[in-house]
């Protein structure tokens, strides 16, 4: 039996972590990925031994716990609770339930958490996107949630391995390589004071984006312009894209401006979609440094002027 629990413990930590992903999307919060697992594994090791069989965080349930204005742990607690007495007390009552009720509910709960508004910038990204989000799209709908997730993560898991192998390049340095690479040094310049300066260093895809949460996770530390330089951010997936504009987002719920400065080939491209100038501005992505730091200068003058 190693065999299936090892399978059962690993499709319950895949759906019980996408359902985390989906309420940190939907309240803005963080969930702690270690405790999640580590609490879901204590309970599915003692359930047994009462006669219970494994449970797993479930998207349906905590969208539908979210829409309802759930905001801590003490909402499932209740959710429990609830559950118990019903089957405790109300359960024959609950029998008579029209299925077509249930039914209907579950459309309605469906069609919530599908957030069909971010399908318009899923089809703005690359093909390879579009395509691994079609056919987990599609296995969803048609097969399972677990199969669609594992296909999905395997499919994700190449078009990493292929954009990681996109960005390597090999080529002779030249006298025009150094000469357009210097406006982006920062030897010789002067970082103001009301600058916080940031960068990205590597492929910033699916997996690394949790680095940019924890190294922003007190906005309070930072000053009134953020600068995050992606000169060597060498390549961006959709989840990278979603990061920058989730940290655009609680830069400007804190008071505070970002700007972007210096993207390569591949994440130039990306950061020109409508849907992401709109959360950053097209005068807020700046060719290099030097243009940035120009810009944090106007920024900070305009807030000042707001200000006073």
């Amino acid at each position: 039996m190693i065999p299936s629990a090892f399978t059962v413990a690993l499709l319950a930590a895949l759906e019980s972590m996408l359902s985390a992903v989906v309420a940190d999307g939907m309240t803005g919060d963080r969930h702690n990925p270690n405790v999640e697992l580590v609490a879901q594994g204590i309970a599915n090791m003692v359930a047994p031994v009462f006669g219970g069989i494994p449970a797993t965080g479930a998207i349906a349930r905590t969208a539908t716990n979210i829409r309802s204005g759930a905001r801590s742990p003490v909402s499932g607690m209740v959710h429990a609770l609830t559950l118990l007495l019903i089957l405790v007390v109300a359960a024959p009552l609950a029998s008579y339930i029209p299925l077509t009720v249930l039914a209907a509910v579950l459309f309605v709960v469906a069609y919530r958490m599908g957030e069909w508004h971010e399908i318009g910038g899923i089809l703005e990204l690359g093909f390879t996107a579009i395509m691994v989000w079609l056919v987990t799209f599609a296995l969803t709908v048609f097969a399972d949630l677990t199969v669609a997730v594992g296909v999905g993560m395997a499919l994700a898991a190449l078009v990493y391995i292929y954009r990681i192998a996109e960005t390597t390049t090999v080529s002779p340095v030249t006298d025009d390589y150094i000469r357009d690479g210097l406006p982006h040094t920062l030897q010789g310049r002067i970082v103001p004071p009301y600058v916080t300066l940031l960068r990205i260093h590597g492929p910033f895809l699916f997996g690394t984006t949790e680095k940019l949460v924890e190294a922003t996770s007190n906005l309070e530390a930072f000053e009134p312009v953020v600068i995050l330089r992606l000169r060597n951010m060498t390549a961006i997936d959709a989840t990278g894209i979603h990061a920058i504009e989730s940290f655009a987002k609680r830069l400007r719920g804190a008071g505070r401006s970002l700007i972007l400065c210096g993207a390569m080939e591949q994440p130039s491209k990306l950061v020109q979609q409508p849907r992401f100038i709109a959360q950053v501005g097209q005068e807020n992505i700046m060719p290099n440094i030097q243009a940035a730091l120009e810009r944090a200068t106007e920024l900070y003058e305009e807030q000042h002027k707001l200000a006073s």
